[in-house]
């Protein structure tokens, strides 16, 4: 009798032991996983005074920034900014996409056919955004107005109360990117391997695109290190310096996924791929008030 039990035994035995073996390979697999470095989500994120974080995609991201610019340029005010980045989330999700309701193209699904332009120019972000803009300004006290009505007023959707879901989204970004807001918009990004083929070209390409053209120059840092420096109140000369630099190098985090930047640096502070948020910037990279260092 105890002869016949010992198989029984042996198959317990090798059955727990596997199951045990099991275990810890799943759980090895699990550290493994757990200790890889997580993938950069691509989502940019601006802070509100409040503490409350909002998201926008890279592509989004991008698409505010040259809207704020825009504005900037324009020296109109952050208010302004939150209406245009909460009508075209609602309208476009803040993608200049082809196509829409009827004939509505473009950041803002302005119709050609209502005389917004023709539908390669709604479909060119500056254009449109400035065309959003130059109707907006014609509304009297536009900025005291609700974020519905004001939207409504420029683009008489069958949907005006829609706008208003996007309202502090929109207040968070237009907050950081017109320069109110310092140190509250970072984007998360993978950290290139090898720095941007002609970073200065392509920067140089996008601040003209933006905001119209700048001195952009090239530096080297006491590392021997190749940055460039634009000079944020040559864009910006109806604010002070310090909004200005805050105001050009959050527009440089929002738009780095496009441009291949890596590194933003404005007064001792400082943005990287691959980094959380912002930190205290190395000696040697601090930049002056109106300076913000790209590299």
């Amino acid at each position: 009798m105890g002869d016949r039990a010992r198989p029984a035994r042996r198959a317990a035995v090798t059955v727990a032991t596997f199951a045990f073996v099991l275990a810890a390979g799943v759980l090895a697999v699990g550290a493994f996983l757990d200790a890889r470095p997580a993938a950069a989500s691509l989502r940019c994120t601006a802070t509100l005074p409040d503490g409350s974080a909002h998201i926008l995609s890279s592509e989004q991201a991008d698409n505010a920034a040259l809207i704020a610019a825009i504005a900037g340029t324009r020296e109109l005010p952050a208010r302004a900014v939150t209406i245009a980045l909460a009508t075209a989330l609602q309208e476009s999700k803040l993608v200049n996409i082809d196509h829409g309701d009827r004939d509505s193209l473009g950041l803002f699904q302005q119709r050609p056919s209502q005389g917004w332009g023709t539908a390669a120019e709604v479909m060119d972000p500056v254009h449109s955004t400035n065309a959003f803009f130059d109707a907006l300004v014609t509304i009297q006290a536009y900025e005291d107005m609700a974020i519905t009505v004001a939207a409504q007023a420029v683009q008489r959707s069958a949907y005006p109360e829609a706008y208003g879901q996007h309202e502090t989204r929109s207040r968070a970004f237009a907050s950081a990117l017109t320069g109110h807001s310092q140190a509250a918009l970072a984007c998360d990004l993978e950290a290139l391997e090898s720095p941007t083929a002609d970073l200065a070209g392509t920067v140089t390409a996008r601040v003209t695109r933006d905001w119209g053209g700048a001195p952009v120059t090239a530096v080297t840092d006491s590392a021997g290190r190749d940055h460039l420096v634009v000079a944020a109140p040559g864009l910006l000369p109806a604010v002070d310096a310090v909004t200005a630099a805050w105001s050009v190098g959050q527009w440089a985090v929002a738009s780095a996924e496009a441009t291949g930047v890596s590194t933003v640096v404005v007064g001792d502070r400082i943005w990287q791929r691959g980094v959380d948020g912002w930190h205290t910037a190395p000696t040697e990279l601090v930049q002056a008030a109106g300076s913000v260092l790209l590299g």
